[in-house]
């Protein structure tokens, strides 16, 4: 049996959310940022795995099932006996929340218990999401971003910034940062990450840490950037008809990893341009609906771009 090309390790998750003003109606929801891009790999037919661990209750059935339904490979999601990891959204506008999950299932994921062959295959991993914020999950998902790395996988990393990652954070984006062929990052994060106002700053100090890395920098409606050295491309948000924007930076870095692999004679630029597509593309369906290629596509023919 062949192995995934694509791994994303971290966190799958489940989202309750406030269905009321009354707080005694709520919805669940199948999540997590690194699952997320994993599915949205996936549909864009690239043989892809998510490397976590889940529970085998109720919240984690759901997960494996979305798993499955994803074509994601399953020998790399392991289940345990262990409490989920919940993400309560308590507040939508403007959005608040906080997780559950001492000792839950995602801490106790087990590299070593990977297939042993998963190096053989894999050409591609990605990290980020606050798995890297919880430990000892933290310090696992670095050691196996350096055996990757060795390896000569090629790395992205979204820090994809949560209010748990403060200033105990800091050493983890360095490192990670040290690690990625190509960094995600939105105008939030970096104010997040840094606490600060200055995002101009902040981004310059991020590139500071790996100067050879690809920086995917998205900024919701103003658009977004690729920053490789010195030199910078430009791609304007596209218009689309927006359900929400959940899962809109999961589906953009999945789409600049399946350009890079796909076709890796076009142009930053071509390859920025069907990050930003793919990204429009996730807002168009409600919830993180991982975009056909079908999608992205016709977005690029509407906009002159393909």
């Amino acid at each position: 049996m062949s192995g995934p090309v694509f791994i994303a390790a971290g966190e799958a998750l489940t989202d309750l959310i406030v269905a009321d003003t009354t707080h005694t109606q709520w919805t669940a929801r199948t999540g997590g940022s690194t699952w997320n891009v994993a599915r949205a790999m996936a549909a864009l037919d690239v043989p892809s795995a998510f490397a976590g661990a889940i529970s085998r209750d109720v919240f984690g059935d759901a997960l494996w099932q979305a798993t499955q339904a994803a074509r994601l490979d399953g020998r790399f999601l392991q289940r345990l006996d262990k409490a989920p990891l919940l993400a309560i959204v308590h507040r939508l506008a403007p959005p608040a929340y906080f997780f559950v999950g001492d000792d839950s299932a995602d801490l106790h994921f087990d590299p070593g218990a990977l297939p042993g062959d998963w190096r053989t295959h894999c050409r591609w991993m990605h990290f980020g999401g606050i798995s890297l914020a919880r430990q000892p999950l933290a310090a696992r998902l670095l050691d196996l971003a350096a055996d990757a790395k060795r390896a000569g996988i090629r790395i992205s990393y979204d820090p994809n910034w949560r209010l748990l990652m403060d200033e105990r954070y800091d050493a983890t984006l360095r490192a990670m940062t040290a690690l990625a062929d190509v960094v995600k990052v939105s105008d939030e994060d970096l104010a997040g990450l840094f606490r600060t106002d200055d995002i101009d700053g902040a981004f310059a100090t991020l590139r500071s840490f790996n100067p050879a890395a690809q920086y995917l920098y998205t900024q919701g409606d103003r658009g977004a950037s690729l920053h490789s050295g010195a030199d910078a491309w430009h791609a304007p948000a596209l218009r689309v008809t927006v359900a929400d924007t959940v899962g809109a930076g999961d589906a953009s870095i999945a789409g600049f990893v399946h350009s890079q692999l796909a076709a890796p004679a076009r142009s930053p630029r071509e390859h920025l341009q069907y990050a930003a597509a793919a990204g429009a593309a996730a807002c168009i369906g409600a919830g993180a609906t991982p975009p056909s290629r079908a999608t992205i596509e016709r977005l690029l023919l509407e906009a002159g771009r393909a």
